[in-house]
């Protein structure tokens, strides 16, 4: 057993340093290899787009004319929208020299306090500029002289200077850009075949959950960027409008702007919107117009960021807010900003493949938007917390939405399961299974219903504990659920001995017994329970709940009827809806 243990740590040990030497060599190859990997992350999201319109002209077009048609398409929308920015900016700069009157009055406007901090910090920053290198001192008698700068200029080639400045950081660019548009064609053409064959590569006789997560993924992103494109087009409608109205010159130029910047997460909208202010404050004689631009853009980003996208998301992109903002930073320090651009569409394959292969589950776990505990996990670690009692707002939480029943069956029996496992397996601290215990009591007077009169004190049901506390608890909710169903009931405490429990059951004239058992107390506890009553109460009805197990077989069934047990039951729902029509039937 020691040996076997020292193999396994050492495995776990080696399967953790191997997932750690991954996990590096994944990160510096997405940092040193951006050159590579950029044009083709821009091509595959720019496939995701087009391919659903690719698709659906194929069926009159063919695939090559489809693919033709969509690209030329593009290129016409990029191309007229080009054209547009390129006379609102001309536009612009011929109107631009006009404004200095307009910023000169609003600077006069502007009062600095004679005494103040500001006045202070003002005079501050001139004479630190007249003490800088350049700057003009106060005693300087040539103060007036205006000094011309030399410079020694040489005989080179000014063609390949130009060539160095102007052409090569816009020729990188533009070959980028081409490549780009070569891989979304072909990767349009042949887009069944490469799915086909990522399948194969990544699938490794796992074609079934392969094929579910690339469906899953194209799904996902193909709907983010779509919605992604009529949100964004929607808000620069309305800032273009808006702004028209306002009285912002160029007002088509700063929409089609917050469309493009709007596609960067976070910081792109404000970025779009401080143009256009800064525009309305040279242009405009007043203030009502800068105050007017602001409120547009506050107004519209609650409209989008509250209406808008959670009612055209919805749960398309399945990652949380905070790991969408984590995704931005890493992805921009990986590759720049193309990498903030396409942050969420990778992040949203990222958990894709975290939902479908099981070695990058943990991607799920941090990166989706799904619960991250179940109800019973949450409930069973905020009661480990002893001085919290925050367990009552979870089961409060749950009863506004779901009945009583399942608040039983699906989240308090699996935490007094889990506790008696922990406790069993030597992984609670002393004291914490009473610690769990005392707070399931608590959670179950909280909600206990009214109890039902009952007749010359007679019972209709009454539940036995197999051997432990767990299962007197389990017993204590199914009491309280045929409460609610109107059917009188009691529970026994557990420890209570035979010759005591028979007599308690004699005097209380019971037609029915539940014997309560929840793991780790067995079938062997029931069954001998299970002999001992049906000895003595020959025609009663004895029913048996293994409250939460999944796997009951027919032999254990078959022992327990041996035993003399009528029924078996599995879940406190079915248990109470059985014997509050033992009650009403006899």
């Amino acid at each position: 057993m020691a040996i076997s243990g020292k193999r396994s740590s050492s495995a776990e040990s080696l399967a953790t340093i191997s997932n750690v030497v991954l996990s590096t060599f994944i990160v510096l190859t997405l940092y040193f290899g951006r050159e590579l990997l950029v044009p083709l992350a821009l091509s595959a999201l720019l496939t995701f787009m087009l391919a659903p319109l690719a698709t659906r002209f194929q069926r009159w077009l063919g695939r090559i004319g489809a693919v033709l048609l969509v690209v030329g398409l593009m290129f016409a929308a990029t191309g007229a929208v080009g054209w547009v920015l390129t006379r609102q900016v001309m536009d612009l700069a011929t109107k631009l020299p006009g404004y200095k009157e307009n910023i000169q009055t609003k600077l006069r406007s502007i009062q600095v306090p004679s005494q103040g901090p500001l006045s202070k910090i003002a005079k501050t920053i001139e004479e630190l500029k007249k003490d800088m290198p350049g700057g003009v001192p106060l005693s300087d008698p040539d103060a007036g002289v205006k000094v011309m700068p030399v410079e020694i200029v040489n005989g080179g080639d000014g063609r390949l200077k130009f060539m160095q400045v102007v052409l090569t950081p816009v020729l990188g660019p533009l070959g980028s850009a081409a490549l780009v548009l070569l891989l979304v064609i072909f990767m349009l053409l042949q887009r069944e075949d490469l799915r086909n064959r990522i399948i194969r590569l990544i699938g490794q006789g796992r074609i079934s959950s392969t094929a579910r997560a690339m469906d899953d993924a194209g799904e996902r992103v193909s709907k983010y960027l779509l919605m992604q494109v009529v949100v964004n087009v929607t808000y620069g409608i309305a800032v273009a409008v808006g702004l028209y109205f306002i009285g912002v010159p160029n007002a088509v130029l700063w929409g089609a702007l917050a469309t493009v910047l709007r596609f960067i997460p976070y910081v792109g909208p404000w970025i779009a919107a401080a143009f256009p202010i800064l525009l309305s404050l040279a242009s405009s004689p007043g203030w009502m117009a800068p105050l007017l631009a602001i409120g547009l853009f506050v107004v519209l980003e609650l409209i989008s960021n509250n209406v808008m996208e959670p009612w055209l998301y919805g749960a398309s992109t399945g990652v949380t807010p905070i790991a969408l903002i984590v995704a931005a930073l890493v992805w921009t320090w990986l590759w720049g900003p193309v990498g903030l651009v396409l942050a969420t569409p990778l992040t949203v394959c990222l958990v894709v493949m975290g939902r479908h292969i099981p070695k990058l589950a943990f991607l799920g776990i941090v990166l989706s938007d799904e619960e991250a505990l179940t109800p019973a996990e949450d409930c069973y670690q905020r009661l480990l917390r002893e001085r919290e009692h925050d367990e009552m707002e979870l089961v409060d939480n749950y009863l506004k939405t779901r009945p009583l029943a399942d608040l039983f069956d699906l989240v308090l029996v699996p935490v007094v399961a889990a506790a008696g496992m922990d406790d069993r397996g030597g992984f609670l601290e002393t004291g914490q299974l009473a610690v769990v215990e005392r707070g399931l009591g608590d959670i179950l007077d909280a909600v206990s219903p009214d109890e039902p009169p009952a007749d010359d004190a007679a019972f209709a049901v009454c539940c036995v504990p197999a051997r432990a506390r767990r299962d007197q608890l389990a017993g204590g909710m199914l009491v309280q659920l045929l409460w609610q169903a109107g059917c009188p009931a009691r529970g026994a405490a557990v420890g209570t001995p035979m010759a005591d429990l028979v007599n308690w059951l004699r005097e209380a004239n019971a037609g029915t017994v539940c014997i309560s058992v929840v793991v780790p107390s067995t079938v062997i506890h029931a069954r001998y329970l299970c002999s001992k009553l049906r000895g003595n109460f020959p025609g009663m009805k004895i029913i048996v709940g293994l409250w939460g197990k999944t796997d009951v077989t027919t032999e254990m069934i078959g022992i327990l009827q041996s035993s003399g047990a009528d029924d078996v039951v599995t879940t406190l729902a079915d248990a109470a809806g059985r014997m509050t029509l033992y009650s009403q039937h006899g």
